[in-house]
């Protein structure tokens, strides 16, 4: 039996421990399940049935999640990209004006696209010739970012004309159960309690019956029914639109999702595998390619149900936190999407300032790599403090990561350090900087 489940899962007896691996499931889907109310909400702008999108979203959140945890036997979790999902619905649709079957059939063809990248290992390759420095510069990056998530999804952080950004009121609503549950979930991770952010979240979504929304009167945390049959989804199916698959809108807006998921998806498999100890001593990720592969089929399955863009999601780094290092952890995670299926009014009443803690908490774990970069060297540490600072404020992983190598290979060059500058790391940077021109 123990052979079994290493061989299908990864899981190895003695080393990983069951218990763990399914506590961090759980958080992991926790802290994403979110996706689950946001993703309808942002389709109904399309007049799309949200009942299906819901149908679709968590159906292939579940498949993916399933190839990850069977094919790359690794604790990641993948859903409908944030961000992805916002371009296919607000660009794509709403400013060019192409109907939501045009963009699905982009989605489509960029999920074949990068299973091609993936099966020639282009992907990898371009991975692994990204410079260490900046490897770890994505790590913590990612961590900031996932923790500006968090606080601003709670309303810690709020938007404000004249900076941009402000503390929000934090004495009120979501913002103070989110203050209460990161007050909450950091004594159980100091304490070093098993499972202390999953604790913290049910903590806090328990104490969000305390709690009144200002706007509403309303207690934050509601309970509005347990079970609930999931919608069909046919109208949406395979929608596909293949009238303009030459043309020149369409080829924009499937390089578009292509460099948007490929790099997004790039840093967060870095980020959470460094967490995890997943990688070598040159930061190069363990079974990169099987991972790839795992969002590449998620993402054409996701396609053909009716959703954006289905990527490797960041908050897999909540579980990873919680020790999750196994396939067994993202079965886990495909399990709670299936159960989502027919109980999606209990998982969708845990609220956003109950998760914001957990991604906070996760966002410090994942600043440890930080500290391996060399800030005495100025030709490494600049471009990876670029790469830091433009997650969080320019609200993506993918452009830190874009302007991060464009920096690094501009710098040396200038610096007249030539020879650190592979052929590969060039190659992008041209790249990259045809992106922001023409895309």
């Amino acid at each position: 039996m123990a052979n079994f489940w290493n061989k299908a899962l990864g899981f190895k007896a003695g080393e990983n421990s069951f218990r763990t691996e399914i506590i961090a499931g759980i958080t992991t889907f926790l802290t994403m399940a979110y996706i689950l109310a946001v993703n309808p909400s942002i389709f109904g702008a399309l007049d799309m049935p949200k009942g299906a999108v819901f149908t679709a979203t968590a159906l292939a959140s579940l498949i993916g999640t399933l190839v990850m945890a069977l094919w790359a036997k690794k604790p990641f979790a993948l859903a409908p990209g944030m961000g992805l999902n916002a371009f296919f619905v607000f660009t794509v649709c709403l400013t060019m004006g192409h109907s939501w079957q045009f963009a699905l059939t982009a989605v489509f063809l960029e999920g074949i696209i990068f299973i091609i990248l993936t099966l020639t290992k282009v992907r990898s390759w371009i991975l692994n010739a990204i410079p260490l420095s900046l490897k770890h510069a994505i790590g913590a990056g990612i961590g900031l970012f996932i923790a500006f998530i968090g606080l601003q999804n709670a309303g810690i952080i709020a938007n404000n004309d004249a900076t941009l950004v402000s503390l929000g009121d934090i004495t009120h609503g979501t913002a103070l159960l989110a203050i209460i549950g990161i007050v909450i979930t950091g004594a159980l991770v100091i304490l070093k309690v098993k499972g202390g952010i999953l604790l913290g979240i049910l903590a806090t979504t328990l104490i969000g019956l305390l709690v009144k929304d200002p706007a509403t009167g309303a207690a934050i945390t509601k309970f509005n029914g347990v079970v609930s049959l999931p919608d069909s989804v046919g109208p949406i199916f395979c929608k596909f639109e293949w009238s303009q698959v030459l043309s020149w809108d369409m080829l924009a807006v499937v390089f578009t999702f292509l460099f948007i998921d490929m790099f997004d998806t790039m840093g967060t498999v870095i980020g959470v595998s460094q967490k995890a100890g997943m990688v070598d001593e040159k930061g190069n990720v363990d079974g990169i390619d099987r991972m790839f592969l795992a969002d590449s089929i998620a993402t054409v399955c996701g396609a053909c149900l009716g959703t954006s863009t289905t990527t490797t999601y960041v908050e897999s780094a909540s579980g990873v936190g919680a020790g999750g290092r196994t396939g067994l952890t993202a079965l886990t995670v495909a399990a709670c999407f299936g159960l989502a299926l027919l109980f999606s009014p209990l998982f969708l009443a845990i609220p956003g300032a109950a998760t914001a803690p957990a991604l906070v908490i996760v966002g410090v774990m994942m600043m440890g790599p930080i500290v391996k970069i060399d800030w005495e060297d100025y030709s490494e540490s600049i471009p990876a403090f670029i790469t830091v600072l433009l997650m969080p404020v320019a609200y993506s992983i993918s452009d830190g990561i874009l302007i991060g190598v464009i920096s690094y290979v501009l710098l040396n060059a200038v610096s007249g350090k030539f020879k650190k500058i592979s052929i590969t790391m060039w190659v992008l940077a041209v790249l990259f900087i045809l992106k922001y021109i023409f895309i």
